[in-house]
């Protein structure tokens, strides 16, 4: 599990660098995406379900307030259109780095772990515990990126892995989209407590699962 835990960090850290240097830099900041969602709801709803699900898409590769964003697509969309557009972004987003990492991960793999053993470690936990770790990686807006791409790089067969995807990205997006159709500039109260309940509820999940793999693991060293 340590390796696969090595892993995950130098894969998030990744990820992490493209959030510091759009936070820094403005790029992409939430003032930017309400304007350029604003500007497209002029034009046309189908204008906003195609900015919602390319901002969504480029997750993959900048990390962007992936919440908040779907959050928007229903306060811009109406929680059926939001969800959906939402849902698209994020099955493009999940389904691309896993395809990616499929193809390249056994370079990647073997850059970033150097130990061969450390390797096989690292893929024999993921096959054991990525389903799950799939399902609560709404927890951070780095983690899904990084299962999907762990999940390329590993080997899961796609099937698991767009199962776990659309039980864990389906409910969310739903959700976090009907809060937004339903929370307004002047009353955005909804979509608030929606964040800290779904950020919370994730966070909650991922610390039983945590002390589940301990677990897990005090039992397999007692019978060895």
């Amino acid at each position: 599990m340590k390796a696969l835990l090595k892993l995950i960090v130098i894969i998030a850290s990744i990820f992490a660098v493209t959030f510091v240097v759009v936070k820094t830099t403005g790029v992409l900041s939430i003032e930017k995406v309400e304007h350029w969602l604003t500007v497209a709801k002029s034009l046309s709803a189908m204008y906003v379900a195609i900015l919602v699900v390319c901002l969504l898409f480029i997750d993959l590769f900048i990390a962007v307030p992936t919440l908040t964003i779907i959050i928007l697509a229903g306060y811009f969309l109406g929680a059926n259109l939001g969800a959906i557009s939402a849902l698209l972004g994020l099955c493009l987003a999940g389904i691309t780095g896993y395809l990616l990492s499929k193809k390249y991960g056994s370079r990647l793999l073997s850059l970033l772990l150097k130990d061969k053993e450390q390797q096989q470690q690292a893929i024999n936990s993921f096959k054991t515990y990525g389903f799950t770790m799939i399902l609560l990686s709404r927890a951070s807006p780095i983690l899904p990126e990084v299962t999907a791409c762990l999940s390329g790089m590993t080997g899961m067969p796609f099937s698991r892995f767009i199962i776990a995807w659309f039980i864990s990205s389906t409910p969310y997006a739903l959700i976090a989209a009907y809060a937004g159709s339903i929370s307004s500039i002047e009353n955005p109260k909804p979509a608030l407590i929606t964040a800290i309940v779904l950020t919370a509820f994730f966070w909650f999940a991922w610390l039983l699962f945590h002390r589940y793999i301990k677990r897990d693991k005090a039992i397999k060293v007692k019978t060895s």
